[in-house]
């Protein structure tokens, strides 16, 4: 998938440039391609050098957490609602704990480190898995999770903002946590009437309901603010969350008497070997996207989208971020890279960048996680994985369209 998706990018960046260079008579548009690969290649290595240092930064101090037993236990108060939600997984499985710290490192915004744990917790639910083949209901339910992505701090897209100059990194803190949320529960809801779960059991009711009024509670105070007023508390809470989680870090390691120096530097280096694999892909995808830009092709996609959405009477302002929810099912590096490259074209923070990243926040890459979660325990009949994550990513594209335009329209 992702080798034709690669690889028509080039593609169709050169039938557009042939186009141009035909009807204009013009072969400038090939050197701004060229110009495009370079430059795209000096801003991928830019990226990097902020992204060893944030991914370092959280796996050391996730590792502190683990080791301080604050995953041990957030599993164990998970476990009641897996029992109901995951029936065939024992409590107390190893299977329990991994698919807990896997939803950890999605919900700091940590996806490259979420992905080695979920398939660490692939692999154990697969040894409860009668079929060798077919996905079992606990897999499927655990795939559409995290593909839905619930990203509580997405310190990701803030390093990103940073890397181009927003002067506050935070301030689609509040937007992210809405979209993701909405994908999540679509994501759930939809497995559960495929599955048949009981979500009228008291405990799961207690969750849901807790987890219900709690963002309900929060979209209620905020449609009681006005737009600038919505910015700044968007801002402050994202700073006050992101230290907090910090400090408590911290402060539970040092109670639990763990070395929070070597351990950090312990976790750290699992940072820096992530980051290091992940620069040939940005890469890639990047400079892919480079090319497209340049050519005139991408413009002239999203040209024909806003023609469409004005005809209808839709703002159409949105349409300027679509790229990043167009290839996010698709590739994470690709989804990513658009997100940079829009920041770049409109800058970081204008109404499209602002939009991208919360759409970049809302899910993760649907397609992505089939293929490496699935191909790497030998699933081959993913039942009803695929449409209930994609019933999510779709959810989450739509709410944080909507949400955007209520943040920063």
């Amino acid at each position: 998938m992702l080798n034709w998706l690669w690889l028509g990018f080039f593609l169709v960046a050169a039938v557009a440039g042939l186009a141009q260079w035909v009807t204009s008579g013009s072969a400038e548009v090939f050197a701004a391609m060229v110009a495009a690969l370079f430059e795209m290649a000096r801003v991928s290595v830019e990226v990097m050098v902020l992204l060893f240092g944030t991914l370092t930064l959280w796996l050391g101090l996730l590792r502190i957490a683990e080791r301080a037993g604050l995953v041990d236990a957030l599993a164990r108060a998970l476990g009641p609602l897996f029992a109901r939600l995951m029936p065939e997984v024992p409590r107390g499985h190893p299977a329990l704990g991994l698919v807990t710290l896997n939803f950890a490192a999605n919900g700091l915004g940590l996806d490259n480190a979420a992905t080695p744990i979920g398939l660490r917790a692939m692999r154990e639910l697969q040894s409860l898995n009668p079929s060798g083949d077919t996905a079992s209901n606990a897999q499927i339910l655990f795939l559409v999770l995290n593909a839905s992505s619930l990203t509580l701090l997405p310190v990701s897209i803030f390093m990103y903002r940073i890397q181009q100059g927003a002067t506050d990194p935070t301030l689609v803190f509040l937007p992210i946590l809405l979209a993701t949320s909405a994908s999540t529960l679509v994501g759930l809801l939809t497995v559960a009437w495929m599955q048949r779960l009981r979500l009228l059991d008291p405990v799961v009711l207690a969750w849901l309901g807790g987890a219900g009024l709690l963002i309900g509670g929060l979209v209620a105070t905020l449609a009681t603010l006005s737009a600038t007023a919505l910015a700044a508390v968007s801002s402050q809470a994202g700073g006050v969350v992101l230290f907090g989680v910090v400090l408590t870090f911290l402060l539970a390691g040092a109670w639990r008497r763990v070395p929070v120096y070597e351990t950090f530097v312990d976790g750290a280096r699992q940072g820096f070997d992530v980051a290091r694999d992940l620069l040939p892909y940005l890469v890639a995808m990047l400079c892919a996207i480079g090319v497209l830009r340049a050519s005139g092709a991408l413009d002239a996609l999203l040209d024909v989208i806003r023609w469409s959405a004005s005809a209808a009477g839709v703002d159409a302002r949105f349409v300027d971020a679509l790229p990043t929810a167009l290839v996010k099912p698709f590739s994470g590096s690709a989804a990513r890279a658009m997100l940079i490259e829009t920041m770049q074209t409109h800058g970081v923070d204008s109404f499209p960048a602002l939009l991208a990243a919360t759409v970049q926040g809302s899910t993760e890459t649907t397609f992505y996680v089939l293929a490496v979660y699935f191909g790497a325990v030998g699933i081959r009949r993913v039942r009803h994985a695929v449409g209930c994550a994609l019933a999510a990513e779709a959810a989450g594209v739509m709410a944080a369209i909507a949400v955007g335009y209520w943040f920063f329209g």
